[in-house]
């Protein structure tokens, strides 16, 4: 390969030219002079979801703006959208916002009426649109400080609604069931952040947030320190959660279920008490172990009879603890034998057995049902957890204060709503339907495109080499079918 002696020269690094292996006889050069161009072309379908939401606007009711505001550049709407399609395309960091802010299309979806950045208030920053890294730390740190820089504070607990609130508005009003899937999931921690502790089952000092989701539906999302019981705080969550659904879904029978950290006699009692059923797990014991003997002898038996990789067999008994539990429970034990050995495992419910009246299939709460299909499918919620962390960057709590990374534990949540409304409304039998959030950004946002702002318009040239065009085509006439939100 032949370089350049400019490729070596002691100018700025910044301004030098990237030479590639050449193609043929020609010279195969780089740099960073393209203007006006944008790599996040998909900000715009994210724009319209929020349009159609309103989430944006709903969430900027709950900050406090104390600004003087003739000097303000940024509302609060448009930080918040800034920092919401920034997590949405990939950019959790702060930092990343010091060269984001430059993006014209950004600055067009965020609502910037002068994307190009002109006239701002300041003439040292004319020619950037948008907020930088120190202007949305603040935004974050606000609850935290009382500096005169810190003057958008948020009320947590109207976060807390809006996330509810948003999230109950995507069910379905005429649904006749809901199964809301309790979860908490460990964020591990690398600094000395208010609230962390040591917990011995991810061996780091960690966070341990409460997850709420309804199908793809994320309802709840509560940070707690890492010394909390996983199942603390949940019926208080439920005591706001329940009473929301059923003032969307007026007719729906709800379900709660969770792993085995939730089964707690509090929690039970409280569903009881609510006419709220309920699926869990729980952790086997002696005596539990005993109640399945038969069972599980059988399963022995007919795995050494057939030769099968696992055999498995379903018992159902009334249950009471001697101290904890206030009655005697529905439960269903799994006797299994694999080349492993025995596997027993156990799920309480309220559920009848018998299903309920008017139900067209009375078999779907017998033992084996309830366990395999039911309870089983709460499975599902590990990969909306799994699409928060490693998609959203939910985990990303690097502040020292609880407040604030409760505040980004909020955002990400938002975030995630965004892209699933734009799966299930722009993308519904299209090979994108089910895909994860990443998949979405990676092959739906992604889209280079070179803005053009004119008087009258603002001007996107989307690549012609994008190889999803109709998808992107469909998607976005979708997403203009749709009603935008009031108010």
């Amino acid at each position: 390969m032949n370089t350049s002696l400019t490729a070596s020269s002691t100018t700025d690094c910044k301004e030098q030219p990237l030479w590639f292996q050449d193609l043929g006889s020609r010279k195969v050069v780089a740099d960073f002079s393209g203007g006006t161009l944008s790599s996040d072309g998909g900000a715009l379908l994210l724009r319209q979801v929020d349009v159609n939401l309103g989430l944006t606007q709903s969430l900027a009711l709950c900050f406090r703006d104390t600004r003087e505001q003739v000097y303000v550049d940024h509302s609060v709407p448009q930080l918040l959208a800034q920092r919401l399609y920034g997590l949405a395309l990939g950019y959790e960091d702060l930092n990343d916002h010091q060269r984001l802010r430059l993006d014209p299309l950004l600055a067009a979806a965020c609502e910037k009426l002068d994307p190009l950045g002109q006239d701002r208030f300041n003439p040292a920053h004319r020619g950037i649109a948008l907020a930088g890294a120190s202007t949305l730390n603040r935004l974050e740190l606000s609850n935290n400080k009382s500096t005169r820089g810190h003057k958008l504070s948020h009320d947590p607990s109207r976060i807390e609604a809006c996330l509810l609130q948003m999230g109950v508005r995507c069910l379905p009003k005429h649904a006749e069931e809901i199964v809301v899937d309790l979860d908490a999931m460990g964020h591990r921690l690398h600094g000395m952040q208010e609230g962390r502790h040591y917990r011995a089952y991810y061996d780091e000092y960690c966070y341990l947030p409460l997850y709420v989701f309804v199908g793809d539906i994320p309802l709840w999302a509560q940070l707690r320190g890492g010394d909390k019981d996983g199942a603390d705080g949940v019926v208080a969550a439920l005591g706001k959660i329940v009473p929301a659904i059923r003032q969307r879904c007026r007719r729906a029978r709800i379900i709660v279920r969770g792993d085995s950290g939730f089964c707690r006699e509090e929690i039970m009692a409280w569903c009881e008490g609510h006419e709220v059923y309920y699926c869990l797990g729980l952790a086997k014991n002696s005596v539990l172990v005993e109640r399945l003997g038969p069972a599980l002898a059988n399963a022995q038996i007919r795995w050494c009879l057939s030769g099968a990789a696992n055999v498995r067999q379903f018992a159902e008994f009334e249950y009471q603890t001697v101290r904890s539990w206030s009655r005697s429970r529905r439960v269903i034990g799994k006797a299994e034998v694999t080349a492993q050995g025995s596997n027993p495992r156990f799920i309480v419910s309220n559920l009848p057995a018998q299903g309920f009246p008017g139900d067209e299939d009375k078999t779907r709460f017998l033992p084996a049902r309830l366990y395999e299909e039911l309870y089983c499918g709460r499975g599902e919620m590990e990969n909306m957890l799994k699409q928060q962390t490693l998609d959203l960057r939910a985990d990303r709590m690097s502040t020292h204060y609880l407040a604030s990374n409760q505040l980004r534990l909020w955002l990400s949540a938002l975030a995630y709503l965004l892209l699933e409304r734009m799966r299930t409304l722009g993308l519904a039998g299209t090979q994108l339907a089910r895909a994860t959030a990443g998949s979405v950004r990676l092959k739906l946002l992604k889209v280079a495109g070179q803005v053009r702002v004119s008087v009258r318009r603002v001007y996107v040239q989307l690549s012609s080499a994008y190889p999803m065009q109709a998808l992107f085509r469909r998607c976005h006439r979708r997403l203009m079918a749709l009603t935008p939100a009031s108010g």
